[in-house]
């Protein structure tokens, strides 16, 4: 399935979490939280200005980004789980 955001969306798709801490210890799956960091699968065109102007989205395709924790929705496309959220969600682009 091929997906495309609207206007200041973004799809993101979760990177894996650590499997195990610094020290060596592994953590089991039910003790996991969520990682806050992803890869941009699809950007949408940009969010519409006062005046009917697109204002292009700071991100693209390719970026890995840190987004709020609770940001976005979740959707599952071919059994893989990605995020629609919008651009504000986003609060860094990691290079």
């Amino acid at each position: 399935m091929k997906l495309q955001p609207l206007n200041d969306r973004v799809l993101v798709k979760r990177l894996e979490s650590e499997e195990k801490t610094a020290g060596g210890l592994y953590i089991p799956d039910t003790a996991k939280e969520k990682p806050s960091k992803g890869e941009v699968v699809a950007a949408g065109p940009g969010k519409l200005a006062d005046d009917g102007k697109r204002v292009a989205l700071a991100v693209k395709a390719g970026d890995s980004v840190l987004f709020n924790k609770y940001a976005g929705t979740e959707i599952k496309i071919d059994g893989v789980e990605h995020l629609v959220m919008r651009e504000d969600d986003i609060l860094a682009i990691i290079s």
